[in-house]
């Protein structure tokens, strides 16, 4: 049995201090619920991605389906980094393939901004990464992290700081036509480049902000999926993997291997033999610039080596090799951690039924999307394949 998304909501992204947690969430469940066709009532199962410890309510579940009225259904929080968004869907997923439910409901938010500084919050998120080793022993942050793969990147394949620039300026021009994006401002090279290191050779423009958010999607079952939307959009495929925390038990750190696994799982399910050609649009997981580049080698879109070239080229464009990150892309629309990946499930949806703002509407040829979401420095891994068709 196959699940299909039906509906799809989200939030504007950004610094809320307006809203609490269930009122970010609950405004992206109704939107789901008003695009999908369906009640609070016709849910019979919640996934609910959350990270927490930069917000107040300890147990969000229930606060969040007691404000959205959807008690007594049951449901679960769901967690695995900043890919707990892309869990919540495979949680739902699984929850009408298994015939447990017809409908279920799919979220993420988080609201990073309640309690925490941003130093607070860096290093709330380094404790993330492996605590004893390299937090407690080395003080690493996910900023540091990722100029590690940066610096290993460049110094392998000559890439330079203004190829880095390349996807922060990309990401940006379509964040620019995005209204749900955090920064709807386009910037230069000479912007990122000007602006301040945090962890050198990574710029503040390199860096993904700290976010509140939230995204929702509705999933039903085979069964039902077409009587509900003439345009369900089918979860073709989902790759999982998971790779060590600690990053001296990686095989080097030019390559994310839990991606490459999770890529093969989900290629395979989906009968893709090249990405390239077979999709029409990617949104991949660009906490930080270099981990954009790096994706699109893990996923096959370039050779290795050959990532940051996509960049020089601007091949990653509308009208390139392929479309990367249309809705600016969590460098230039938010990471609200737990809601990035249902945020790029919701960009997906509204690709594939051909509903986004001219400016950054793709052309719609083969008809399958991909959605990449990395927990932590690949902890976890998601990949997963959206299709017109159905499987």
């Amino acid at each position: 049995m196959t699940a299909a998304i039906i509906g799809v909501g989200m939030t504007r992204f950004g610094r809320d201090l307006e809203h609490q947690l269930p009122e970010l969430a609950f405004k992206a469940i109704d939107e789901a619920l008003r695009d999908a066709g369906v009640s609070k009532e016709d849910i019979g199962f919640i996934a609910f991605g959350n990270v927490g410890g930069w917000s107040g309510e300890f147990f969000p579940l229930p606060i969040v389906c007691e404000y959205a009225g959807l008690n007594p259904r049951g449901g679960m929080r769901v967690e695995a980094a900043c890919a707990s968004g892309s869990a919540a869907l495979a949680a739902a997923c699984m929850a009408v393939e298994s015939g447990y439910a017809d409908i279920a409901l799919a979220v993420g938010a988080e609201r990073m901004n309640e309690l925490a500084s941003t130093p607070a919050i860096v290093e709330l998120l380094g404790r993330g990464g492996n605590f004893f080793w390299e937090f407690e022993m080395l003080g690493l942050t996910f900023p540091a992290y990722y100029a590690l793969f940066a610096r290993a990147y460049m110094d392998e394949y000559g890439a330079t700081e203004e190829d880095l620039a390349k996807i922060a300026v990309k990401n940006h021009y379509y964040g620019s036509m995005n209204p749900k994006a955090q920064f709807q401002k386009k910037i230069t090279i000479e912007d990122v480049l000007n602006s301040r290191y945090v962890a050198w050779p990574l710029k503040l423009y390199d860096c993904s902000p700290i976010t509140d958010g939230a995204a929702a999607a509705v999933v039903a079952s085979e069964r039902i999926a077409s009587r509900l939307t003439d345009t369900p959009i089918w979860v073709k495929s989902q790759g999982i993997a998971t790779a060590p925390a600690n990053l001296t038990m990686r095989r080097d750190l030019l390559s994310i291997e839990s991606v490459v696994e999770a890529a093969r799982q989900a290629y395979r399910k989906a009968r893709i033999e090249d990405p390239v050609k077979s999709l029409d649009l990617a949104l991949v997981h660009d906490c930080f610039t270099i981990a954009e580049i790096i994706a699109y080698e893990d996923l096959g879109f370039a050779r290795r080596g050959g990532g940051y070239l996509l960049a020089r080229e601007e091949q990653t464009y509308i009208g390139g090799l392929i479309p990367v990150n249309t809705d600016g892309g969590l460098k230039a629309k938010g990471h609200p951690i737990a809601a990035s990946g249902l945020a790029m499930i919701y960009e997906a949806v509204k690709q594939l039924r051909q509903e986004v703002d001219r400016g950054r509407q793709a052309p719609i040829k083969h008809g399958q999307a991909l959605i990449h979401n990395v927990g932590g420095t690949g902890h976890f891994a998601y990949v997963t394949i959206l299709s017109l068709e159905k499987p």
